[in-house]
């Protein structure tokens, strides 16, 4: 496996940031858009779409997007932990891949693989990140906590997006739940990654960060065992050499020497 170099990492962590592009560029198209547009009724798509005024903004943001998630997985592969580690990368890429679609197919241009595509976006991005968790879970157990409740709540959203129920957050609303959480997710990670090597904390590969601690406990015992012994050996020597007898200057010879 590649070693994660400084470079590297920063590459990694830095395509994972700008992920959160889409939230600026959604904005804009939103913004722009030629009628009324809720983020509670209306889907992502129609702002990639024919009444969108800033639909190639858009769809150039979705191809983006999907370059930035699959290069990020690529680049930051060696810091992820196990089985789940080797799962992200074609997670993730199946999200990276469905995004792409997205933007190359809006849905008033060919709806099917424009749905193909949104569908593997937000299937592989919710279960990307529920093994993403996993994946870094050992380097910092707060963060994979984070991780995979991000991935438990986009994948129930894609749930009930795609069976669609939607009553109570809307359509928009229900695939933005299912939707928002990968780029927040990718983010958080990337500068998580990045702020762990960069303090030299990460677990070497195939450890726990519950082994580490292990470890610490017993060299601070072994430090205080020795500090324990030396301290002994030198109260032993203190007290022998205050037993000792004084020599008497005035005495005989023999007491003398």
């Amino acid at each position: 496996m590649a070693a994660v170099t400084p470079h590297r990492l920063r590459l990694g962590a830095l395509a994972w940031v700008l992920t959160l592009q889409f939230f600026v560029v959604e904005t804009i198209a939103q913004l722009r858009y030629g009628g009324p547009y809720s983020r509670v009724d209306d889907v992502i798509s129609a702002l990639g779409a024919g009444e969108s005024a800033a639909r190639q903004l858009m769809n150039a943001s979705f191809v983006v997007q999907g370059a930035l998630i699959l290069g990020g997985a690529l680049l930051l592969r060696p810091m992820l932990h196990g089985g789940a580690g080797r799962a992200v990368p074609a997670l993730l890429g199946a999200a990276a891949v469905g995004v792409l679609l997205v933007g190359v197919f809006p849905s008033d241009a060919n709806s099917t693989l424009h749905a193909v595509g949104a569908v593997l976006y937000l299937l592989g991005g919710g279960l990307g990140l529920v093994a993403l968790a996993y994946a870094v879970r050992p380097r910092s157990e707060a963060l994979g906590t984070t991780v995979v409740l991000l991935g438990m709540l986009a994948t129930a959203a894609t749930v009930f997006f795609l069976a669609g129920v939607t009553g109570y957050l809307g359509e928009g609303g229900t695939e933005r739940a299912a939707a928002y959480p990968l780029p927040i997710g990718l983010a958080l990670t990337g500068v998580a990654l990045w702020w762990i090597a960069r303090r030299g904390d990460a677990a070497p590969e195939g450890t726990s960060m519950r082994a580490e601690r292990a470890r610490d406990r017993a060299r601070r015992a072994e430090l205080a065992r020795e500090r324990d012994a030396a301290l002994e050996a030198a109260a032993r020597g203190n007290g022998s050499a205050d037993d000792a007898e004084p020599e008497d200057p005035w005495g005989p010879a023999g007491r003398r020497s």
